[in-house]
């Protein structure tokens, strides 16, 4: 198996998992709220199909894999009203944070999963693509444990920039949340061009990667949670 199709092997499918949880998170969280919406149009499905974004999910993220760019996608939003939520104000914060703590969840998970899976004597090695695997004394790349550690990258990264208060991410709801009402609508003025900004700050990355936008912004906070997940998987295997 070529790298580049193991690469996709490894990276679509984690990425997908971590998507779709963190979607029906939402759902889940605003029926429990009150706003029945998501799954009065059948979104509170782990089935893929139903949120998946062939542009969003597939499309992208494996043609910036095969690049070597940043990795990110995005999967159809899970409909929610916040009129219906019991709580409008309290209710919309919580479920916006629903979606990201749902991925720290299953990063726990895949740090224990990758713990289980180490074989001794396991070191990380640089690829020719330039992606991280895990090897064992032999040399060989382990599948299982590679897919782990991406497993929780993708989780991890995905729950940080879910948290950047830029509209229409996760964090806007929860700043706007917690905010003085009297600025909540000088904070709604910015929703427009919220896509703007996270497009600008994408082709940034992409055109101009000297900046280091994410390595400066969202890099240290990732590289931190990731630095105590791999702490965690290496307690597991008894390390």
């Amino acid at each position: 198996m070529s790298e580049t199709i193991l690469l996709a092997a490894i990276l679509i499918p984690c990425l997908i998992v971590a998507i779709v949880f963190h979607e029906v998170a939402h759902g889940w969280t605003a029926l429990m709220l009150g706003d029945p919406t998501a799954k009065e149009r059948r979104r509170l499905s782990l089935n893929p199909i139903r949120h998946v974004d062939p542009v969003g999910t597939l499309a992208v993220p494996g043609f910036l894999a095969l690049v070597g760019g940043p990795i990110f996608g995005w999967a159809k939003p899970v409909p929610v009203i916040k009129e219906r939520l019991d709580s409008p104000r309290f209710g919309m914060m919580l479920v916006a944070a629903a979606g990201p703590i749902t991925n720290f969840v299953l990063a726990t998970v895949g740090a224990v999963a990758l713990g289980l899976a180490l074989p001794e004597g396991a070191a990380m090695i640089a690829s020719e693509t330039g992606m991280t695997l895990i090897a064992d004394t032999a040399g060989e790349i382990v599948p299982f444990a590679s897919g782990m550690f991406y497993f929780i990258l993708i989780n991890i990264f995905l729950a940080v920039f879910n948290l950047l208060p830029i509209p229409p991410f996760d964090g806007s709801h929860i700043v706007e949340g917690a905010m003085p009402r009297r600025w909540v609508h000088h904070y709604e003025k910015l929703r427009p061009f919220g896509m703007i900004l996270f497009l600008g700050l994408v082709a940034l990355t992409w055109f101009a990667p000297g900046l280091g936008v994410l390595e400066n912004t969202i890099g240290p906070p990732v590289m931190w949670v990731l630095e105590n997940y791999l702490a965690l998987a290496d307690r597991v295997a008894g390390g």
